[in-house]
């Protein structure tokens, strides 16, 4: 995608998605219809599916030949990344935003043929957008952030983890190997939405991000975004991200990432990429 058109898709995509944030504002403490999708802790509302809608049909008026890959099933039925595909989360933690009205961002990744083109993550309640255009660097409303070569050591870090990921039960990881993670570095820290955990991480407020079950839309604005301040984002197994399937992921600085991955991960049989 050249810069001329990035540019453009770029300003065009910013003013949508604070139109959408807006609209959330607006109606942020109107009744919420709220439903259940794969278990009771995975949330749907009205507003989730209305705000997709609603970037569908402006993609669609605007950008025809484009695509939407999207959560709530307003997009398009895609198995290659091959054109412009949008990749939409209209509410990232969807929890926070009906038990808390805060802590939810939108998120859009814009991809040209599998390349990470634009991410913007937009923290809705905080009127904070976290934007990226490839090449560019990343910003946080107008504040460009800076690339992230702290040295700063694994035991001086702070990651966002689940503390899912800790117990035995759990079906992705060996647990022992994330407990001792958890005692090697600094804290951990827990915000209920990907979107954000990966605009903290890029901002460097964050040094890492540890999760075993994100789908595309969960990661792919967000990915764009560390990778443009010098961050790396892959699976756990060090493997590049799947756009199109359910990932594990780290997004963290680039001095701690390996170090995670081959003290600390350990997936369990049949994991890999999920």
């Amino acid at each position: 995608m050249d810069k001329q058109l990035r540019n453009s898709i770029f300003h065009q995509a910013k003013s949508w998605i604070l139109e959408a944030g807006e609209r959330i504002r607006e109606n942020i403490d109107a009744p919420r219809s709220i439903e259940t999708k794969s278990n009771p802790n995975d949330l749907v509302t009205e507003m989730d599916q209305q705000t997709e809608q609603f970037f569908a049909e402006k993609i669609k008026e605007d950008y025809p030949e484009h695509y939407l890959l999207g959560e709530e099933g307003f997009g398009d039925d895609i198995e290659a990344l091959d054109g412009t595909v949008w990749i939409v989360d209209p509410i990232d933690g969807t929890m926070n935003f009906v038990h808390q009205k805060r802590n939810f961002a939108i998120s859009i990744g814009i991809y040209h043929d599998g390349i990470g083109e634009i991410g913007l993550i937009y923290n809705v309640m905080e009127d904070v957008l976290y934007s990226a255009k490839r090449g560019e660097g990343a910003y946080k409303n107008r504040m460009e952030l800076p690339t992230l070569n702290k040295e700063r050591p694994l035991n001086q870090s702070i990651l966002a983890l689940n503390t899912t990921w800790m117990i035995p039960e759990n079906p992705h990881i060996e647990h022992k190997g994330m407990q001792d993670l958890v005692k090697k570095i600094r804290s951990t820290r827990s915000y209920g939405s990907a979107a954000l955990e990966f605009a903290f991480v890029a901002e460097g407020i964050l040094d890492g991000y540890l999760t075993m079950t994100l789908m595309p839309w969960d990661f792919a604005a967000g990915a764009i975004l560390v990778e443009e301040v010098g961050g790396v984002v892959t699976q756990a197994n060090k493997q590049e991200l799947d756009l199109l399937n359910k990932s594990t992921v780290l997004a963290s600085r680039s001095p701690i990432h390996d170090e995670i991955i081959d003290d600390y991960v350990q997936l369990k049989k049949g994991k890999s990429d999920s």
